[in-house]
Parts: C-alpha cells; structure tokens; sequence
C-alpha cells in the first residue's frame, strides 16, 4: 500500500481501515506457520552462538540481562501488534514510518531494515559455516557459507507456502530441541546422571564469583549482545501481507512471546548454567555444544550442532524472505527501483530477493577473508540497524495512538497496554543500549558505520525527490502502485 493509499483509506473510515490491503501477493501462510515463524525467529544465531560471549562477559547474570531485554522487546512487539491491527500490510513498520513520522523516515526505515536482513544473512551464513567446522576443520568456512547461500536462495524461489512450511519445520527442530536440552538438564541436576552429575547444581548460579563476577558493569556491557539475541522477533510483522487471516493470527503469535523468552532463553540458559559453570564457556563456542560436551555426551553435543546449524540456516531463510518484500514496499512508494514491483508466477518478489542475495554472496568474501573475526564483524552493525527497525515502531506507535485518540484515526483492536509509558521506556532502553555499544571496542565499528549509512540514504533521497520533482510530484508512487502487481 502506498502513501496515496493510505490517505484515500482514511478518508474512507473505519471500514477501510478494518480491511487488509491486496498488495499482489498470495496469502499462504497459515496459523500454524506464523505462530512457528514468530517462535523460531527468535531463537537463532544470536542464543545459540552469541550468547557463549555474553556468558564468558556477565557470568550468570546473563540470565537478568535476557530477562529485562525480553521485558523490552514485549512492549515492542505489543506496539507493533497494534499498529498491525490497525493496517496490516507487508510493509510493515516502514509503511507505518512513512505514515506516522514521514517520507523520509520511511524511506530510510525500508533501507536500514533490508540491510539488517542482508547483514544478518551473512552473520547466519557465518555462523553456518562454523557449526560445519565442528564435523570436517578440513572445509574452508567460505565454501560452507557459498552452498548454504545458493541453496537457501533456491528456496524461496518456490513459493511462499513452501517457505512457510519449511520455517515451521526448522522452528520444530529448534524448539524440540531446545525442550529437550532443558529436560536433559534438569535430569543430571536431579538425577545426577552423566561426568557432571556430581557437581551439576544450581548453586553454580552463584558459587564462581557471585551472580555478578565481573560486576554490574560486565553485564551492562552485554546488552547489545543480547538484543542482537532477539533481532527478528518482528519479522512476523512483514508477514502480514501473506497472511490467511491476519486480524486473527498475528495477536495470537505477539501474545506468545512472553512465555517462549521465559522458556526458550531464560530457562535454557538458567539449566545449562547450573550444569556446567559459566567460567568453562568462552566466546565462539556455542554453550548448548560446550554444555554437552562438558557432561560427556559427545553423541548429543553433535545432535545440538545440527541444531544450532538449522537454527542459522532457518534465520538466513527469514532474511532472504523479508529482503524482498521490504524491497518491493519502497518500489510501490517510488522510493526503489520499479523493478523491484514485479512479482513472479507464484506471487514472489524474486527480484528484490535475487539482489539481495547477490549482496549476501559479499559475506562469503568476509569468510574468506576473515574466517575468525567474521562473526563479530557483522554483529555490531546487526545490532544497530534492527533497532532502528524498533524505534520506528515504538515511535510510530505512540504517533498513532495519539491520533486514534483525538479521533482521527480508528481505534486498534489490539492496544499495547501501558503504552505510552511502556514504549516510552523501551525507547529510553533501546537509547541506554546504544550508549553502551559506544563504550564497548569491540561493537563500536556500528556506530562509525551508522552515519556513512545515513549519509548514503541522505543522498539516495535527495536524488529521489529530485526526480520526483522533475516528473511531477508525486507522480513516482502512483506509477509504481499501478505496476504493483504485474508479473515479471
């Protein structure tokens, strides 16, 4: 839906309002699949990986910092399942940056959020290759990050119901898996079963060094590790356009996440912490592989790698699947390429995926050339680029809720509670947070990034409107709308 579209919507009223736009695409994905895209779009890379740094940093008050960005990312998700239900699009919250706080906004939301997606696409694609090294240290980690590039790609060239069949597949395996890492646990604290069964305790929590070992300090300095964690948990918003039913699915999968971060996060981590102490785990080092490893089941740390691995596969998939879409969203508003509007047979933006898999294709040279500092490369400037993604929708929802309460906009049927103070809060965090990533070296090159960046959208856009201006103003989106749904 353009920004033409959404003033005639309004105009409309409240019948307008309460209907899903028809942007070209086929509505394919069910309950069942969005519920298990909203699970397993937060469980990736960010736990299985990331969180072996963030414990060799915090210690077990790791878990506290999982609890209170869980908190956050709560009140960002109930904001944004209120804008949803108020217009459901593809868009998502670039659409709700243009509608609520401008052109530009929008514009450079739609961009910053598809080279997250593409930057996250080479982190899964790194942390892939790596999990590849636990069987064969003999395959260079660049050819593991190549296949697994090209045979994601092919993937969601297929369809959108095959694509949401096999991320409900990989969401299966990754909470199946997470389950049953936590019942193992509790069976070798309680049982005492396994080399770690005599000193598995939950007393660990705190007997090496205190809850705190390297003080609060260290824990505050893991927090931009930890939202990392959480990055993609809005990616059920750019389902909208695709799904059977939004109205009646997305609140249900919002409303899921605060037990699947109590279970999947925090229960997991508090488990694998009372097994082995946190002092044997270190950065690079999945915990739920080390964990295995620690208590002597060497068969079951190779089944947690296959784990971890789809876990990566299964993001980089979400990743290639939202690159498109957000591609296309900034063409219908004639802010991208009128190429990127055309859709295939299927109904898929094969177009905007194809180049930015051909972007991703970059994150096999860093392997190449950088195999050890990869990861770390791109987490930094991941983590940034996703929270500008949650400070639009937090901004936009408090823009929103202002109107719909003086009237002139209609009412969501799903309200954020506590808003606005609860978005308040969580932009005041997702502020503290970056503060932080200028404080830590090894997240700073983010921040350096982050105004070349803004200087490149500054410029994109300017040229945008200059092209604008020469052809007519506003004449771009409209023809870009009317192209919205040929087939290419």
């Amino acid at each position: 839906m353009t920004s033409v579209q959404v003033d005639k919507q309004h105009d409309d009223g409240n019948e307008a309002a309460a209907k899903a736009p028809e942007e070209g695409y086929q509505r394919g994905l069910g309950n069942r699949q969005i519920q298990m895209i909203a699970i397993g779009g937060a469980i990736g890379t960010g736990l299985f990986l990331g969180a072996g740094k963030a414990i060799s940093m915090a210690g077990p008050s790791i878990i506290l910092a999982y609890a209170i960005v869980g908190l956050v990312i709560f009140f960002i998700m109930r904001a944004l399942g209120e804008l949803l239900m108020y217009r459901p699009v593809s868009g998502s919250f670039s659409e709700y940056g243009r509608e609520f706080l401008g052109p530009f906004i929008g514009f450079v939301t739609g961009w910053t959020y598809w080279l997250f997606w593409v930057v996250t696409g080479i982190t899964e694609v790194t942390a892939a290759a790596t999990y590849v090294q636990y069987w064969n240290k003999g395959i260079p980690q660049w050819v593991s990050a190549l296949i697994f590039t090209v045979a994601l790609f092919g993937i969601n060239l297929i369809s959108v119901k095959i694509f949401g069949e096999l991320e409900f597949w990989f969401s299966m395996v990754k909470v199946t898996a997470i389950v049953g890492m936590i019942l193992i646990g509790l069976g070798v604290i309680t049982l005492g079963f396994s080399n770690a069964g005599d000193t598995a305790s939950f007393t660990l929590l705190w007997s090496h060094g205190g809850f705190f070992p390297k003080g609060i300090g260290g824990t505050l300095m893991t927090l931009q590790i930890v939202m990392f964690a959480f990055l993609a948990v809005e990616l059920v918003g750019v389902t909208a356009g695709e799904a059977t039913n939004p109205k009646k699915v997305l609140p249900k999968a919002i409303n899921t996440v605060p037990w699947r971060i109590g279970l999947f996060y925090i229960g997991a981590l508090i488990i694998i912490l009372s097994v082995v102490s946190w002092t044997a785990f270190k950065p690079g080092v999945s915990p739920f592989v080390a964990a295995f490893q620690q208590i002597g089941l060497p068969a079951g740390a190779g089944i947690v790698n296959f784990v971890v691995l789809t876990a990566a596969l299964s993001s980089a998939n979400s990743g290639m699947y939202s690159t498109g879409r957000m591609l296309r969203d900034l063409a219908l508003n004639g802010q991208g390429p009128k190429f990127f509007t055309k859709l295939s047979k299927n109904g898929l933006p094969t177009w905007g995926t194809g180049v930015s898999v051909g972007m991703m294709l970059f994150g096999v040279w860093i392997n190449y050339q950088w195999p050890g500092d990869a990861f770390n490369y791109v987490v930094s400037f991941a983590t940034i680029s996703g929270m500008w993604a949650w400070i639009v929708i937090l901004a936009s929802q408090l823009r929103y809720r202002a109107k719909a309460n003086r009237g002139e906009l209609p009412q969501s049927e799903f309200k954020a509670p506590g808003s606005p103070y609860t978005s308040i809060f969580a932009l005041a965090f997702i502020a503290m947070v970056i503060v932080m990533m200028g404080v830590d070296p090894d997240a700073r090159i983010s921040l350096y990034a982050a105004p070349l960046w803004a200087l490149i959208l500054g410029v994109g856009y300017l040229c945008i409107k200059r092209k604008e201006a020469a052809n007519g103003a506003g004449t771009a989106p409209q023809e870009a709308a009317a192209k919205g749904v040929d087939k290419g």
